[in-house]
């Protein structure tokens, strides 16, 4: 508004409830490794990696020199029709640590352009096969897939598309794998819910095997509070694509890059997909940037579909961007020069343990472990769902801890270089607060 002076009011801030931030803000101002800095001059501890993508802590010295050299270098170059030597040489790096023969990579800035660009890859490849009918898209309920037009169509969270007319037709969901009925506590992969996965033969019943272009699943659905899959739910999911000739998409935003002890989950967890989604801990969060890796034999029926001319009329202004690009690298070069998709693997069992130490606590009706990664599950307060939760995550601020709040769930992914006197810090923090939050 003209003649405003409050310095906050501009920015409208993304899935924040701003009204009540700008009542009591709480500002990050620097970080370093572990720890942010606050704007009142606390240290806090990140038990979030950020929001899942500060795999490597924050400020890496390798990553900000990459990034200055090449800002006063190259600091833009188109890739439409043109090229620079970054991007190529980054999506090789990245093809080395897909999954076999998914080695055909597309560049885009953020998990959502990612999603929405798979599933425009997917569409066109069974186009390009002859298999025109094949239009409709199935993700699942309670799946985040970022919020472009795509994404939140095959997105399961209600809220992110319902002041948006509902995403776009010809989308179906299969259902969610949370049973805490049957796997409350788990310990890793939970035993029960594979048989989840043949909700997608049921929806192949119902529309058609001639409709069905792709299906969309994060391997481990992260953003909507940490759930595992099932033993033998991916596999399963896999054999039913493969019998319908159905594109298997995995959204790895959050899981790639060490997030469960691998390059991706998908080859931590032995199920190739045929398209894997990426970004977050790409350029470990310094510059956005996203990807898409796609097998070879989809993206060969796309461009040999075509006898000349642009085979496939998609891409971003900053597709490949010089800067994202040299991030990317000089993340890659401190993910292997530091074994850190090793280290979270080898830090599993010990960050399990920390966080089912706290099953003791009140309100704690589940606890999910895998990776580095954790979602504790709290009762509701009646009549007031997520009130708890965001009470955590505002007291574990004040506290010195950042942690995510999604729902009634506590959702925790701290930087792969965290050490153990950390995560005990981490979790010591929580078991103080779950005796003291009513």
């Amino acid at each position: 508004m003209k003649g405003e002076n409050d310095p906050l009011a501009s920015f409208w801030m993304p899935f924040t409830a701003n009204r009540a931030y700008k009542a009591q803000p709480r500002q990050l101002v620097s970080a370093s490794g572990m720890y942010y800095q606050s704007a009142d001059g606390r240290q806090i501890l990140d038990g979030t990696s950020g929001l899942w993508c500060s795999n490597a802590g924050h400020c890496r010295a390798e990553i900000v020199e990459a990034i200055t050299k090449t800002a006063a270098t190259l600091d833009y170059a188109p890739t439409f029709q043109l090229g620079h030597p970054l991007p190529f040489e980054l999506a090789q790096r990245l093809a080395a640590l897909m999954p076999d023969g998914l080695d055909r990579i597309f560049f885009t800035n953020s998990g959502s352009e990612s999603v929405d660009t798979a599933l425009k890859i997917a569409l066109a490849a069974q186009r390009a096969r002859g298999q025109g009918t094949r239009t409709r898209l199935i993700g699942r309920e309670r799946a985040y897939h970022g919020t472009g037009f795509g994404g939140i169509s095959v997105g399961g969270l209600v809220n992110n598309r319902r002041a948006f007319g509902g995403g776009l037709p010809g989308t179906d969901h299969l259902r969610h794998t949370h049973d805490r009925d049957r796997n409350a506590f788990s310990r890793g992969f939970p035993q029960h819910g594979a048989e989840l996965a043949d909700d997608l033969q049921r929806l192949v019943d119902l529309h058609g095997t001639e409709t069905i272009a792709a299906v969309i699943v994060e391997p481990m659905a992260g953003s909507t509070g940490v759930l595992i899959p099932p033993v033998g739910y991916l596999q399963r999911l896999r054999d039913i694509c493969d019998h319908h000739g159905i594109i298997l998409i995995f959204d790895e935003v959050i899981t790639a890059f060490g997030r469960v002890g691998g390059a991706t989950a998908a080859s931590e967890w032995g199920v190739t997909p045929d398209i894997i989604t990426m970004a977050k801990g790409l350029t470990n969060a310094a510059v956005p940037m996203g990807a898409v890796a796609v097998k070879r034999e989809l993206h060969d029926v796309v461009i040999e579909s075509v006898p000349g001319g642009i085979e496939l009329f998609h891409g971003y202004t900053y597709s490949g961007h010089p800067l994202a690009a040299a991030a990317g690298l000089a993340a890659l070069d401190v993910y292997e020069r530091e074994g850190l998709f090793e280290r979270a693997r080898e830090l599993g069992a010990y960050w399990e343990d920390a966080a089912h130490s706290l099953k003791v606590g009140r309100h704690v009706v589940d606890i999910r472990a895998i990776g580095l990664v954790a979602g504790i599950e709290l009762e509701p307060r009646p009549g007031a769902p997520a009130a708890r939760a965001t009470e955590f995550f505002h007291a574990a601020f004040d506290n010195g801890l950042l942690i995510r709040a999604t729902g009634d769930i506590i959702a925790l992914s701290p930087p792969l270089i965290v050490e153990k006197a950390q995560i005990d810090e981490m979790f010591g923090k929580l078991a103080e607060l779950v005796e003291r939050i009513d």
